[in-house]
């Protein structure tokens, strides 16, 4: 499968970047619109990947605090990679930034993919917009 991977801008890209959070989050998983549509979109970076047709099949964003969320792939392209792909982009945009640890807030049915790409749990679980969710946290490697 042929994509694309760019650093997104949300001022440019945010349709397609709300699109598909609303598919995956608030259609999917019943997230309520105001808890998804928070007002950090214009601070943060974002992540898109697109198929070879075009059209935006997954997305996520860093906050300027380290903080990863928003990770989401349309479910017709899961367990294809695209992921890891949106996870590792937003990595080397944090790395570039200097950021010495990155953390999210996981969905506990997709801790083992964290677990896998090197995060470790913090804390207990909590619940957020409905969801059972765990702390994660990731140390950042820097080039020497």
């Amino acid at each position: 499968m042929a994509i694309s991977i760019c650093h997104a801008q949300w001022p440019r890209d945010r349709h397609a970047i709300r699109a598909l959070r609303t598919t995956v989050f608030v259609e999917e998983q019943n997230v309520a619109p105001e808890l998804e549509w928070d007002g950090l979109d214009d601070e943060c970076d974002h992540v898109l990947i697109f198929d070879a047709d075009g059209s935006a099949v997954a997305t996520g964003r860093l906050q300027a605090n380290g903080k990863i969320g928003r990770m989401a792939v349309l479910k017709s392209h899961r367990r294809q990679g695209l992921g890891g792909a949106v996870l590792a982009a937003l990595l080397k945009i944090a790395a570039n930034r200097g950021l010495d640890q990155v953390y999210l807030h996981a969905q506990t049915h997709a801790l083992d993919f964290y677990l896998a790409k090197g995060f470790t749990p913090c804390g207990a679980a909590f619940e957020e917009a409905g969801i059972a969710h765990q702390k994660m946290r990731l140390m950042l490697k820097h080039p020497q």
